[in-house]
């Protein structure tokens, strides 16, 4: 397959009431060309819509009919971001006739892996067939269902394009990359062995924490966890539980670990508290590795808070470094990674394996949605 250009939108657990938008060229094995990049914001009405969606779902943990808010917010995400890909385009000067197909991720409302015998759910709001029909390009969608329903965990898929990107840098087993957003997730490669998993809360609760007490969406360059001590008797506690004990592939929902872990303590402590859990969380994750990484490439907006950063050179005892100091974009990385999933899914080859989610082969994911001749929605 030659390369083709493909576009890739991702929203994710944090609610920042950003869409992502990036676009690549590739053939869904390398990562030719990198192209533009777009923070979009959602109309001011649907972060909220979102929020209470997110708070139907914890109650109904797919027990009985999905509620009725499912619809109505998964109508207006797919919409808000299929009017920001048309937008994207014209600002960009191209056409949907130029684009392969859009990655369209959706928002994980809920996320439940397998647990003993039992099969795990997932479910991300996102349609694509209104989506193929307002942009007029093929949406590649729904990508975890498959995986889930063999008996994977769903989840996470970014690591096939992980290994893409250092393969792109050179990259070996001495570096292992970190996404940060609202749960972590790790990749490490060593040829063809790929070893990936979710690491632990990342900035979810922190971000919680900060709105809990009315000091804005997040901790800006962690200044609140930076002004505080860490509760270590709590962290030494936190870092029992058994899911940091436990083998790889493994897999988190947002609300596995939530702010209510800071419980008692004051905005500063918590807030350096559950700053040091991520960051403890991450050594953790290392140690149970084949092979123990020296040096971290990360992505995702955790790299952006020098708290965090610096909390996880001291706990999990490596080189840090943003992404973007390795030639990459550190913002776009996940958005970019549903438009790469989108050509493999086209082409039928696997974006989940046995070593990253636990899937019993390597397997496809994803639907296809073709836009209807003769119009738009």
């Amino acid at each position: 397959m030659e390369p083709v250009w493909a576009v890739g939108l991702m929203t994710g657990t944090v609610l920042d009431g950003n869409i992502d938008i990036a676009m690549i060229r590739t053939d869904g094995e390398k990562v030719h060309e990198f192209g533009p990049y777009k923070l979009a914001p959602y109309p001011p009405e649907l972060p909220p819509l979102l929020v209470r969606t997110l708070e139907e779902a914890g109650r109904w943990r797919f027990q009985g009919e999905e509620p009725a808010i499912f619809r109505e917010a998964e109508a207006a995400l797919t919409r808000a971001q299929a009017f920001a890909v048309n937008d994207f385009l014209r600002e960009n000067g191209l056409s949907a006739e130029e684009i392969a197909g859009i990655g369209f991720h959706g928002q994980t409302v809920l996320h439940i892996p397998p647990d003993g015998g039992r099969r795990g759910h997932t479910r991300q709001l996102g349609d694509g067939p209104l989506m193929a029909g307002i942009t007029g390009i093929n949406v590649i969608y729904d990508f975890r269902s498959a995986d889930v329903e063999a008996g994977g965990q769903g989840a996470p898929l970014v690591p096939v394009y992980h290994r893409a990107l250092l393969e792109r840098i050179g990259g070996g087993p001495e570096t292992a990359m970190l996404n940060l957003g609202g749960v972590g997730n790790i990749t490490w490669c060593d040829g063809d062995e790929m070893a990936a998993f979710d690491t632990g809360p990342a900035n979810a609760p922190v971000n919680d924490w900060i709105k809990r007490h009315g000091r804005g969406d997040f901790d800006i360059d962690g200044l609140i966890a930076r002004s505080g001590t860490v509760d270590e008797a709590r962290l030494s506690r936190l870092l029992d539980h058994p899911y940091f004990g436990a083998p790889y592939p493994k897999s988190l929902d947002r609300n596995s670990f939530t702010a209510d872990m800071a419980e008692g303590l004051s905005i500063e402590d918590g807030a350096a508290t559950l700053t040091a859990f991520a960051a403890a969380a991450v050594g953790r994750a290392l140690d149970g590795l084949p092979k123990r990484p020296t040096r971290l490439l990360v992505c995702g907006g955790g790299r952006r808070n020098p708290s965090l950063m610096a909390e996880l050179r001291h706990r999990a005892g490596v080189e840090v470094l943003q992404v973007d100091q390795s030639g990459m974009r550190g913002d776009a990385i996940e958005a970019e990674c549903f438009a790469y999933l989108a050509m493999r899914s086209l082409r039928g080859l696997p974006i989940s394996f046995p070593q990253t989610t636990g899937a019993p082969r390597p397997l496809t994911g994803g639907r296809l949605a073709a836009p209807p001749s003769g119009g738009t929605a």
